[in-house]
C-alpha cells in the first residue's frame, strides 16, 4: 500500500518543523542572551561613568541588583527554552507514533476486507504531500540559517530531517497516553513562566 510512502513523508514532514521549531527555541535562547550580554555591557559602562557621583555602597547595591536581575533573566531564558523544547520534542514523537499507527491501521484494514480505497486516496495525496516536504525542508534550511546568525559561534542547530523508509509498528495505547500525558504536564510546566 502507498500509505507507507505517504506515511513516510508525512514522518519527514513533521520532523523537519520538528527541528525548525527547535532551530527558532534555539535563535530565542541566544538572542536572548546577547541581549542580556549587551545590556550588562551598558550597565557596566554607564555605572563606571557615574561611579564618581555614587556613594560606594549605591554602586555596590547596584551591582548587586545587576546581577541578580542578570542571572533570573538567564534563568527564565533557559526555563522557557527547556519547556519549549520539551513540548516540541514530546509533540513531535507522539506525532510520529499516529502516523505510523494510522499507517498500519490502513494496512491492516485493506488486507482484511481487500478494500483500497484509502490505498487510492493516499496515492492521489502523495503529490502534494511531497510538495509540502520539500517546503518543510527548505524552512528548515532557513531556520537553521537564522538561528546560526543570530547564535554566531556558539550555534546549536537541529540535526536536520532525512524522509527515512520505515516499517510501521504497533503503538500501545498505553504509550500513546504516556506521550499524552507528558505532553500535558510539559505545558502546564511552561504556562507559569509563559504567564
Amino acid at each position: 500500500m502507498s500509505s507507507k510512502k505517504l506515511s513516510t513523508v508525512t514522518c519527514h514532514v513533521i520532523n523537519a518543523y520538528g527541528n525548525t521549531a527547535s532551530n527558532v527555541i534555539h535563535a530565542y535562547q541566544a538572542g536572548g542572551e546577547r541581549v542580556v550580554s549587551m545590556l550588562d555591557a551598558r550597565w557596566n559602562s554607564a555605572l563606571k561613568q557615574s561611579r564618581s557621583q555614587l556613594a560606594t555602597g549605591v554602586a555596590k547595591n547596584a551591582t548587586a541588583v545587576q546581577q541578580v536581575l542578570q542571572k533570573f533573566t538567564l534563568k527564565g531564558l533557559t526555563v522557557t527554552s527547556g519547556g519549549a523544547q520539551g513540548v516540541v520534542n514530546q509533540v513531535v514523537k507522539l506525532a510520529d507514533a499516529g502516523v505510523m499507527t494510522v499507517a498500519q491501521n490502513v494496512d491492516r484494514f485493506e488486507d482484511k476486507t481487500g478494500v483500497n480505497v484509502l490505498s487510492t486516496v493516499a496515492q492521489a495525496a502523495l503529490p502534494g504531500a511531497q510538495a509540502l516536504s520539500a517546503l518543510a525542508t527548505q524552512i528548515e534550511q532557513k531556520s537553521a540559517t537564522l538561528a546560526h546568525k543570530i547564535a554566531g559561534k556558539k550555534a546549536v542547530v537541529a540535526k536536520r530531517s532525512r524522509p527515512v523508509a520505515r516499517k510501521a509498528r504497533p503503538v500501545a495505547k498505553v504509550a500513546v497516553k504516556k506521550v499524552t500525558k507528558a505532553v500535558v504536564k510539559a505545558v502546564k510546566a511552561v504556562e507559569p513562566v509563559a504567564a
